[in-house]
């Protein structure tokens, strides 16, 4: 029987039968409490005065056993799986007992019979998210403090225990030959152990002399002090080192350092490696953050590198690397991004990461922007800086500054709040954007500076007539320069095949003011298609037929002014344009009268509804997006036609994406591959000649996709995941560097991509290269990785990598093996899952990203 009492209750009863003898009892059944003494009725002494129990909430307690009040000692005994509740605080034993004089609680285990020497039904504190356990414990539910023996307590992840934990206060507890670990078995697989242990609550843990332990089996060597955080996030400490052997600069410890949780707001780290043959490093990080105002870091790394000569020599390189990340709004309208790199070189990168993606990157990108936007009248306003760093060659391009200034399409002659049946003249609408630009390029050592202005306007109306829509546009464009392009002529080149030219530039102002013209028309029609069978419901065909016309002057006349000309050694004059290195819009030479024609075909079908699965819904499946474009000039002197163009793309289901394109010619061509003014059906070679095709094929799939596909059928295939998921698979780049999920039985990627190009018929390049990842599970903690791509046009596989991963419950082991290429090596590293601790780990690599 279960015995149940609120205490509140209790001390009630403790008021009113204050002078009973210290021999009455409480006998507590199902239905009732009664107060057994040897007066039926007992009157309270008015004359004495009471003793403040003082408790601030109600106390819950029950036991299957029995329960006894000494009522003038004011205290409570519990027998048997008994168990007391008060606020957030739980304490379950075999037996309890509670003084409300001190608020003691004192609790304590049974003798197990089965086993001797051994208790069951020991003490469990929970509190809050922490749970503490022991043979015997002496608690105050007052002011916190206890006293545990043979303790073992758990919090967030995190395990330690003790032969005796001292709480001293809510927060704080001392604990005599300690025990910590995040790992969950029993006996743990590895733990810190220390004498003496300071630990605050959600706080650390602070120890001396810690030995660490392997399968029972401690390290060698002890660590002074260390500093243990109970949960993951910032907490200032030292961060732990990382050993490891490297194939070229021998054995190392890295990321060694300390960081410092400064406030709320900021932190900062400090971390050194060091390599036993002479390399070293520094490396710093410091963090900002205030919700919803700005954020950001800064981080920055310097490196001396040993690196052993082919004869035996011994070089040093200095590396450094800087990066700048921040983000703040300054008002809901404006905002400010920056992500900056600066780099050394590419040798900063290959010299320590064992990311393969990062050893492949020879390019790196920095860009900030300032935006300002205004809600009413939609304008804009952008200052931006971009800079591109060839880690490679070691040329540098950056714009800066780059201010940007846009306003959207308006409509001058609109009237106010009307939308229907407009003037022709309300249906005017324009926009502008304004751009200045400054381009600074560094190649081969040597800088060049370019900038301009840009205006442009775009005026446009849009009518419907019928069922067609009719886009009438003038695009206005003027650039203004401070510098132009002059070239003379020095004479016939060495070979005497043409003529060698001198280039300057000439500094002065000028504008170049070009427009163009055009009219535009395109419509819809539909096809439905019902069939009913095999679970289609309709088939439907959208066709998209546009024809535009556009007329654009010849800008290299004399009278525009916008192109020189120079006399060869022949005596020829050879027309240029002055602006050919400038870094906005160029004037166009040939004029141009253009109709352009596209049709558009989209085939979609619907799944029909399964009438026997209430949950079935329809899904729409695009079967085929096919577009054809071609075009005609008027003005031109031959070759009138341009190239006909088709592109396609597909998403079959959530299972595979296809697209592609080429282009067609139906012109023949000349001894030297250029188009001529004859149509290849003319010369009996056929309608059109192939010029360029691409196609790329790619899938993505999982166990998970699998089961996906049973139990949900609400997805949207036009939408489908499994496009999303390929896109950021290729974002990513092919190898996957995170941490295995042995929760997933297998995945796999494969993508095929082919290209053909015959733009002169006397030669073509193509490539076909196919990439593939494929991981599955060996068994539960054992999971294997593959990732590369081949290339059938040279026969040889491309930079593939191996990877092995171990489960060890609260360690994970990755071996990572390239096996051939230029990043050739391995590496290898166990370490700790958790947070807390996950600069706690071993790693060994050879010859990994070095140069052969």
């Amino acid at each position: 029987m279960k015995f149940f009492a609120p205490i509140l209750f209790i001390i009630s009863a403790f008021s009113f039968c204050y002078s009973q003898s210290p021999d009455t009892t409480l006998s507590v059944n199902k239905d009732s409490v009664r107060i057994l003494s040897k007066d039926s009725l007992a009157v309270q002494d008015s004359t004495k005065k009471k003793k403040s129990i003082d408790v601030d909430t109600v106390i819950y307690s029950s036991s299957k056993d029995s329960l006894f009040f000494h009522v003038n000692q004011k205290k409570m005994d519990l027998f048997g799986s008994s168990e007391l509740k008060y606020k957030d605080t739980d304490l379950k034993s075999a037996d309890i007992t509670i003084d409300f004089v001190t608020h003691d609680v004192n609790a304590k285990g049974v003798p197990n019979d089965s086993l001797p020497g051994k208790f069951k039904d020991t003490p469990v504190l929970t509190q809050g998210s922490e749970a503490y356990d022991g043979e015997t414990m002496i608690y105050n539910f007052k002011n916190g403090r206890g006293f545990i023996t043979s303790a073992d307590t758990k919090s967030d992840g995190t395990k330690y225990s003790g032969d005796k934990i001292k709480k001293v206060d809510k927060n704080v507890y001392f604990v005599q030959d300690g025990i910590f670990t995040t790992c969950t078995e029993t006996p743990p697989h590895y733990y810190f152990y220390s004498s003496e242990m300071k630990v605050i609550q959600k706080q650390e843990i602070d120890a001396q002399w810690i030995w660490l332990y392997f399968g029972g089996v401690p390290f060698p060597i002890p660590i002074p002090f260390g500093v243990f955080p109970l949960q993951s996030g910032r907490r200032s400490g030292i961060i732990p080192p990382a050993f490891g052997q490297d194939g070229t600069k021998g054995y190392y410890f890295s990321h060694f350092g300390y960081f410092w949780a400064i406030n709320d707001y900021y932190d900062i780290n400090l971390t050194s490696d060091y390599y036993t043959r002479g390399s070293y490093a520094l490396n710093s990080r410091f963090r900002y953050n205030k919700r919803y105002d700005l954020g950001g870091s800064v981080e920055g790394g310097y490196k001396i590198l040993n690196n052993e000569n082919e004869d035996g020599s011994i070089s040093k390189d200095k590396e450094w690397s800087l990066s700048v990340n921040h983000q703040e709004n300054f008002t809901p309208t404006m905002r400010m991004t920056a992500n900056l790199s600066f780099l050394s070189g590419k040798n900063y990168v290959q010299s320590t990461s064992t990311d393969l993606n990062e050893a492949l990157t020879n390019t790196v990108y920095s860009n900030a922007t300032l935006t300002k936007s205004w809600d009413e009248s939609g304008n804009s306003l952008s200052l931006s800086y971009s800079r591109s760093q060839d880690l490679i060659g070691g040329n540098i391009s950056e714009v800066l500054p780059s201010l940007s200034f846009s306003i959207p399409q308006q409509y001058p002659f609109r009237r106010n709040g009307v939308f229907n049946d407009l003037k022709w003249y309300e249906m005017l609408g324009f926009n502008y954007n304004g751009l200045f630009e400054n381009e600074r390029n560094k190649t081969n050592g040597d800088l060049s500076v370019r900038g301009g202005i840009e205006h442009k306007v775009y005026v446009s109306a849009s009518p419907k007539i019928g069922y067609f829509n009719i886009t009438p546009n003038l695009s206005y464009t003027e650039d203004w320069y401070n510098k132009q392009t002059k070239i003379y002529s020095a004479g016939p080149n060495y070979t005497g095949t043409g003529d060698s030219t001198i280039t300057e530039d000439v500094h002065k102002l000028s504008e170049v003011r070009t427009f163009s013209l055009g009219v535009n028309a395109s419509t819809k029609f539909y096809g439905m298609f019902q069939p009913n069978i095999l679970g289609i419901s309709a088939i439907r065909q959208i066709v998209t037929p546009t024809i535009g016309y556009s007329f654009t002057p010849d800008f290299s006349k004399q009278g525009w002014g916008y192109y020189g000309s120079y006399t060869n050694y022949l005596g020829q004059k050879v027309v240029y344009d002055k602006y050919v290195n400038e870094i906005l819009s160029k004037p166009s030479s040939g004029e141009s009268q253009s109709i352009n024609f596209s049709l558009g075909n989209e085939f979609d079908m619907k799944t029909a509804v399964d009438p026997s699965d209430t949950t079935d819904k329809e899904k729409k499946i695009q079967l085929l997006n096919l577009t054809a474009s071609v075009g005609y000039n008027f003005a031109a002197d031959s070759v009138k036609f341009s190239d006909i163009g088709l592109s396609y793309h597909t998403q079959a289901g959530d299972w595979l994406s296809f697209q592609g394109s080429s282009s067609f010619s139906l012109y023949d061509w000349d001894a030297n591959g250029a188009n001529i003014n004859k149509f290849l059906i003319n010369e009996g070679k056929g309608f059109v000649r192939l010029k360029n095709f691409s196609f790329s094929v790619s899938t993505s799939l999982s166990a998970d996709k699998f089961k996906s596909s049973v139990k949900d059928t609400t997805k949207n295939n036009l939408e489908s995941e499994a496009f999303i998921e390929n896109q950021s698979t290729v974002n990513k780049g092919i190898y996957n560097q995170g941490d295995p999920d042995f929760t997933m039985p297998w995945s796999m990627s494969l993508g095929y991509n082919y290209s053909f190009s015959r733009n002169n018929p006397t030669s073509n390049t193509q490539s076909s290269n196919v990439s593939a990842s494929l991981d599955f599970n060996l068994t539960k903690q054992w999971k294997f990785s593959v990732a590369g791509s081949y290339d059938f046009m040279a026969n040889e596989v491309s930079a593939p990598q191996i990877r092995i991963s171990r489960d060890l419950e609260c360690w994970l082991m990755n071996f990572t093996w390239n096996p051939i290429g230029t990043y050739s090596g391995y590496y290898f590293e166990i370490r700790v899952k958790a947070p807390q601790l996950q600069d706690l780990k071993v790693t060994k690599r050879g010859d990994f990203y070095n140069d052969k």
